[in-house]
């Protein structure tokens, strides 16, 4: 007895096989599961133990957490016969056959108005049973329209809801890297995959290259997070900041070629620091000092001490000297600059408060001075008048509103006072 593991179905189901017969490797056989009757493609011969460690790798961590119901992912199965010309000739049928009951369901679907969408149809081998997969973001009553199924295709109706990442094993695909989809061909299970795995891979965020057809996070990102995660034991998260007095560090990334961090500084920029020698550089350079590897600022390389002249002949640390009175004339020239352009704008800043002043009080010395012409003042005199008169009329109550009288009225009142 040899024991064969087995792939079946398209959302792949695994399976173990014990027979007495020699079977190929990618042969095709017709084999019964707790499903019923259908065709399975042999993986290759195994060990008892290799068989045990697959199961649990398989049942062992639970699959998309949105796939109610259902078969077991790994399951025993029976060898029934190797698959004859009649048995790939009647599933060939079916698959076209399943084409059009897709169709004719979507369409059925859409009467009944459920919130649900179906992926994929299967037959099974003997045709007693029809699957339909579908995804749902709820739990759906499906019963009307399973029965109209029923009728339709006069065969037992199996409803199968599936999560989003088991659609795309289901149909199948090309994924971002140009070849097919891990999950529809030899992935035994999915792994949860967080936003951590692709920081810290020194990944860029973005959502269409990180994320596959399914629309969730790739699962090649789990692949490499082993090593990542090592290296990463006895470091600080990515995007740290390492504070010194003069300026800040930021801790970028990992490189797993040199066994180094990536060090981003704002103006000399990246380099690489072993992780042996990482806590030395931490201390070292919150202490104010600077680190080995680091280039500064004025830097001299040899190669501009070399193009100079024979005539001059002058060493390394002439050079150095050199450029560090350069730095200390720099410095105190801009230090002067910088204290003439501030006593400049203080002066600027009294000399605007005391024109601001002026202006002020010049407004409001125009403002008080009388008119100078006599018609001015006569009409100013004449309006203070109005206005008094017009305030004892409303102290002593005599002041009333004028009441609009019609013109043909007057004339009628005006006539018989004639009369």
């Amino acid at each position: 007895m040899t024991i064969y593991l087995a792939t079946f179905g398209k959302p792949r189901y695994i399976g173990a096989l014990n027979t007495d017969f020699l079977l190929k490797k990618a042969e095709q056989v017709v084999v019964s599961s707790a499903r019923g009757m259908e065709l399975s493609l042999i993986i290759g011969p195994s060990e008892s133990e290799k068989v045990e460690d697959c199961r649990k790798r398989v049942l062992g961590a639970p699959t998309d957490p949105q796939a109610k119901g259902g078969e077991p992912p790994f399951q025993e199965i029976e060898f029934i016969r190797t698959a004859t010309e009649e048995d790939l000739n009647t599933r060939k049928e079916q698959e076209e056959e399943e084409e059009k009951i897709l169709v004719a369901a979507r369409q059925m679907l859409r009467e009944h108005k459920l919130l649900m969408k179906l992926v994929d149809v299967e037959y099974l081998l003997d045709g007693k049973k029809l699957f339909f997969y579908f995804t749902a973001d709820q739990r759906i009553d499906f019963r009307a329209y399973v029965r109209d199924l029923a009728r339709v295709f006069k065969t037992r109706i199996e409803m199968r809801q599936i999560g989003v990442r088991d659609e795309a094993k289901v149909v199948k695909g090309l994924s971002p890297c140009g070849m097919p989809c891990c999950c529809s061909y030899w992935l035994e299970r999915f792994e949860p995959i967080c936003i951590k795995m692709v920081k810290e891979q020194n990944l860029a965020l973005n959502p269409s290259k990180i994320s596959g057809i399914c629309g969730r996070l790739m699962c090649c990102m789990a692949y490499e997070h082993e090593m990542y995660r090592e290296l990463w034991k006895d470091l600080p998260n990515p995007g740290t900041k390492i504070k010194t007095p003069e300026t800040s560090y930021i801790v970028s990334g990992v490189d797993i070629r040199s066994n180094s961090v990536r060090i981003f500084h704002p103006e000399k920029g990246e380099f690489l620091v072993e992780i042996e020698d990482f806590e030395n550089f931490r201390t070292c350079v919150e202490e104010g000092k600077s680190w080995e590897n680091e280039q500064p600022e004025n830097f001299v390389e040899e190669k501009e001490i070399k193009s100079e002249t024979p005539e001059n002949k002058k060493t390394k640390l002439e050079i150095l000297t050199k450029a560090y009175s350069e730095e200390v004339t720099e410095e105190s020239e801009s230090k002067g600059e910088s204290t003439l352009a501030e006593q400049k704008e203080s002066d600027k800043r009294k000399t605007g408060k005391k024109h601001r002043r002026f202006s002020r009080k010049s407004k409001n010395k125009t403002a008080r001075k009388k008119p100078s012409s006599a018609e001015s003042s006569k009409e100013s005199e004449e309006k203070q008048k109005t206005e008094k008169k017009e305030k004892r009329k409303i102290k002593s109550g005599k002041w009333k509103k004028q009441k609009r009288i019609n013109p043909e009225r007057e004339n009628s009142q005006a006539d018989e006072k004639n009369k």
